[in-house]
């Protein structure tokens, strides 16, 4: 049995594009453009690597911030990018038989298996697969934070010598990280470990902390914080319903509201939305005191910019949609990708 580490980079069509709006067989978070793996043995030696990069087909503009972030150029792409299906095939050949996939977070494995369904693949062979990252963390500090790949490589005084956000230096540096891990201890414990972290918070807890709390399958965004702020909005104290001010929205689909007990006062309410496999949505609720440090950055947001004031918002959509333009019978297209998620 091999492990193989991988890392990918996916292109995401710019929110309100002609390609955010294409309405594909399967749905997609993003389309893979370029795949990067290594291969380390049972005994966790870092053996060979593979590396390719995929000629999108849905998502053919390449994002600008996907550019920036990664260096990959549409040049680049058309120079060397391969069909999907073509790609798949040479990769599954250097996996080999009897594999396990080695992820830095979850959403690889998640997205690949998004492709190959696009494309009528199987995706029975991703199966076996586990986030390094609970592991990680099992056997250092015992958190449930995710923790960025640059952070668990300081931890372990492992130096980059591969660029970030390369599919092939993300897997690499990923692999050295798995090799100074007991992966198959990991394995064994792997599911107490989920556990522990699907009850917490995918994320940083800062100071000031008072409760964490996971809820599931919630239809959509707009069902899901009219809950945060409506039914499962209760006071961390006397358990009382609590009023909402505003969501401001953060990097990484996360919000954050201040809200007020009439009895106990103010304080702030963070969560973070994501997917779940089935479609809906699961949301990591965490309740801060007004005078955290958490609470503090609220503050600051609310100095700055005009916050996402999502009832406002809702209500005017719904305004929108109900008054269908001039000469025209059918209704106003309803945005589904309001924050820009894909």
């Amino acid at each position: 049995m091999n492990y193989i580490v991988l890392d990918m980079e996916w292109n995401q069509p710019w929110p309100g594009s002609p390609s955010a709006r294409k309405v594909l067989p399967v749905q997609i978070r993003g389309e893979i453009i370029q795949i990067g793996a290594v291969r380390v043995t049972e005994s966790e030696k870092v053996l060979d690597e593979f590396q390719i990069m995929i000629r999108p087909k849905f998502y053919r503009s390449l994002n600008r911030r996907v550019s920036k972030l990664t260096g990959i150029k549409e040049a680049r792409l058309k120079a060397e990018g391969i069909p999907f299906p073509d790609a798949m095939e040479q990769f599954r050949e250097w996996c080999g038989e009897d594999i396990v996939f080695l992820t830095w977070g979850f959403d690889d494995i998640g997205i690949l298996r998004e492709n190959l369904r696009l494309y009528g693949l199987d995706d029975g062979w991703t199966d076996r697969w586990y986030n390094a990252q609970m592991i990680f963390n099992a056997q250092t500090d015992g958190s449930t934070s995710q923790k960025a790949l640059k952070t668990a490589m300081e931890i372990f005084d492992i130096p980059a010598t591969r660029p970030a956000h390369d599919a092939l230096g993300d897997a690499f540096h990923t692999a050295l990280i798995c090799a100074r891990l007991d992966l198959k201890r990991g394995m064994e414990e792997y599911a107490q470990v989920l556990k522990s972290h699907e009850n917490g918070f995918h994320g940083a807890e800062l100071p000031g902390c008072l409760s964490r709390k996971v809820f599931y399958d919630y239809p959509d965004k707009r069902a899901a914080l009219g809950a945060m702020n409506g039914a499962e909005n209760k006071c961390p104290v006397c358990g009382r319903q609590m009023l909402g001010s505003r969501w401001f929205a953060q990097p990484g689909h996360r919000y954050m509201d201040m809200v007020t007990c009439p009895e106990h006062g103010k304080f702030l309410i963070r969560v973070r939305l994501s997917d779940q496999e089935d479609g809906t949505i699961r949301v990591s609720r965490l309740t801060y005191e007004a005078t955290s440090e958490a609470a503090e950055a609220y503050a600051r947001r609310a100095e700055k910019a005009d916050p996402e004031d999502y009832r406002t918002t809702t209500r005017r959509r719904r305004r929108r949609r109900s008054q269908p333009a001039a000469g025209n019978s059918k209704p106003a297209e309803a945005n589904s990708r309001e924050s820009g998620e894909v």
